[in-house]
């Protein structure tokens, strides 16, 4: 079992203020249910609330608010994993499930985030079009650039995002605020809208597919993993603060978001449903007619405006859910913008070539298609998450309670039997058309359901089943630690020294630590030349004879103080090297200088100490540049 921080370089990163003061600790836990929120209005809400207002009208709002109430919860459970057990969704799924069960989980995951990213991508492409009147085909190739965005903003820090995603968020509701405003609609028929039904059968499509956009299934994993950044106190009462807080962050941040697809659907039905323009299905037909129809061509322009802020907001927490489910599920770590490239060409491909096939107009459909995939998925994280928060083994007191369960059993009996409601109406849709479409349906879409169901029976009985055999959870927090014992001292510690500026701070703290504890210290450089990586330790050139000479008069030095130390060269990438090297000498503690790369640097040069965690079993201490 991995021991790996959910998104480690956050990971208690944000420090929580100790006073007593509410709004001071409120605005300290405030951030990730933001960061989350933006996945509920995503191009994809776009496309689902235009195409349901135009229809119907009002008559869906109740699917809106279902649908949020259903986001609050699972989100506020979603964040009770990540707070009490310390694990996010996606690792409680690889200590619960079998390798073969976590992959599968994985790789339908993968499928709702490649879902999600391609509504990003045509959003975002559809915005360019709207706004500045690039081409369909080159906005979708340039969204594939928001790759920097991404980079820059993970080396910004958590906080830095979290601002950068609030401003977008506030853009996209103060430019539908003004929408509505400006659209006149019509409040009674608003109000009747909240009231249950269905005008007919093709609506619950559309209320799936509204579902699907709002209780997104990768932000539960998100989110488990985001409230981790808060540097909590793993006591009874620093949890119970922590929920509380995080509580009050989602119910705002998620009704902010239902505000903002709620004005989308009622500017859909006050403008396009009222004046008879029922079929409206693509956000570029959306654009075209709120000039003429609203009378003022400020609502397009904040329309196009709204519609780029969330395809970019959007698609960094994309990347981040792309980053936990890979790590989660099957313990992969990707560097972010490679991660952020693979997602984005998979949206890409099927976007390019639907466009390229079917052309522009095609756009719409295949958004709210992708919203519809998204549901499709929602059980099989919703399911693992009701288990998780209701294992008081794994829980301890901070369980759900019985009403709680009974609430979110509710909700997730919804989404199953919608969904189940919807594949067998879709096949059977596709056996009766017969021909090629029969054909695909009987030997394809047919066994692949009855695989997912049989998945699903299992995800949902698996604790009843194997109880006996299941794996023990990660990490439970206990109230309070009862004992605490005190660390052995260090038998042998190595310091990396690449002869430059932070030489001076490793050898320092080196020194003084192998002093404490009276053990030997290893000195440790890597010849990184061509030479060195062909040949080896049989290289004699003149920079290996210089740089073992060094390292001896270090040691000598060292010796002055009463230190025993010892030098060794190693020959290749340090990163491959290193690891090598301290297995050999028993080394239980490396002490390495930071890069002092940032930004666009540590991209290009990449983060050695990073990768060397990940390749030793042993604690790594990071020494800064003495000046």
């Amino acid at each position: 079992m991995s021991d790996s921080k959910s998104l480690s370089e956050v990971h208690s990163s944000v420090a929580v203020p100790e006073a007593r003061g509410f709004l001071r600790r409120l605005f300290a836990f405030a951030g990730p249910a933001y960061l989350v929120s933006v996945g509920y209005m995503d191009p994809g809400n776009w496309a689902t609330d235009i195409a349901a207002g135009s229809r119907y009208g009002y008559a869906l709002i109740w699917v809106l608010l279902m649908s949020n109430l259903m986001a609050v919860l699972l989100q506020s459970l979603s964040a009770r994993l990540g707070l009490v057990s310390g694990r996010d969704l996606a690792q409680a799924c690889r200590d619960q499930y079998p390798p073969a069960v976590n992959a599968v989980l994985w790789i339908l995951c993968e499928v709702a985030i490649a879902a999600c990213d391609l509504a990003e991508v045509l959003g975002s492409a559809i915005g360019l079009q709207l706004l500045f009147g690039l081409p369909l085909m080159y906005g979708v190739l340039v969204t594939a650039l928001d790759t920097f965005l991404i980079l820059f903003l993970h080396q910004a820090g958590i906080r830095k995002m979290e601002a950068f995603i609030l401003v977008m968020v506030s853009t996209i509701g103060v430019c539908f605020l003004v929408e509505i405003i400006l659209s006149r609609p019509d409040l009674p028929g608003i109000a009747r809208g909240f009231l249950p039904s269905l005008p007919d059968r093709d609506a619950l499509y559309y209320a799936i597919g509204i579902l699907g956009a709002t209780v997104m299934p990768h932000n539960l994993y998100l989110h488990s993993a985001l409230v981790q950044s808060r540097k909590v106190v793993k006591t009874a009462n620093g949890i119970h603060q922590s929920l509380k807080y995080n509580t009050i962050d989602s119910v705002v941040a998620l009704n902010i978001a239902f505000f903002i697809n709620a004005a989308i659907l009622v500017m859909a039905a006050a403008v396009f449903y009222r004046s008879g323009h029922t079929e409206i299905a693509s956000i570029q037909d959306a654009h075209a007619l709120l000039a003429p129809l609203v009378g003022t061509g400020l609502a397009p322009a904040l329309f196009a405006v709204a519609l780029i802020c969330a395809g970019q907001s959007s698609t960094i927490t994309g990347t981040l859910a792309g980053q936990i489910v890979m790590e989660g599920f099957v313990n992969i770590r990707l560097r972010p913008w490679i991660r952020r490239l693979v997602t984005r060409a998979l949206a890409i491909i099927p976007a390019v070539i639907t466009i390229a096939v079917a052309g522009e107009e095609s756009s719409g459909e295949l958004l709210v298609f992708s919203q519809v995939l998204l549901s499709m998925q929602l059980s099989f994280a919703v399911i693992p998450l009701i288990h998780m928060v209701s294992d008081r083994k794994r829980m301890g007191a901070f369980a759900i309670r019985p009403g709680t369960k009974a609430l979110a059993w509710a909700c997730a009996g919804v989404i199953a039997s919608l969904n189940v409601k919807l594949v067998i109406g879709e096949i059977g849709g596709w056996l009766a058309l017969g021909g090629t479409a029969g054909t695909v349906a009987r030997y394809v879409a047919v066994p692949v359901a009855l695989a997912v169901g049989v998945l699903l029976l299992y995800v949902l009985a698996e604790p009843v089943l194997f109880a006996g055999r299941r794996k023990q959870p990660h990490d439970v927090h206990r109230p309070e630690v009862e004992e605490v014992e005190p660390a052995k001292p260090f038998r042998k510690i190595a310091a990396a020294l690449d002869f430059g500026e932070a030489d001076a701070g490793v050898l320092s703290r080196a020194a003084g630590l192998a002093a404490a504890n009276r053990c030997p210290l290893l000195l440790i450089h890597c010849v990184e030349s061509a030479g060195a990586a062909a040949m080896g330790g049989e290289i004699t050139d003149t920079e290996s004879r210089k740089d073992l000479e060094r390292l001896r008069r270090y040691t000598l030095e060292l010796g002055k103080h009463d230190i025993q130390a010892e030098a060794e060269l190693g020959f290749g990438a340090p990163v491959r090297v290193l690891p090598e090297i301290i297995k050999r000498h028993g080394v239980e503690l490396l002490v390495v200088g930071s890069h002092g790369h940032k930004g666009i640097s540590d991209w290009l040069y990449g983060s050695t100490i990073d990768e060397l965690r990940h390749r030793l079993n042993i604690s790594v201490l990071v020494a800064g540049r003495e000046e």
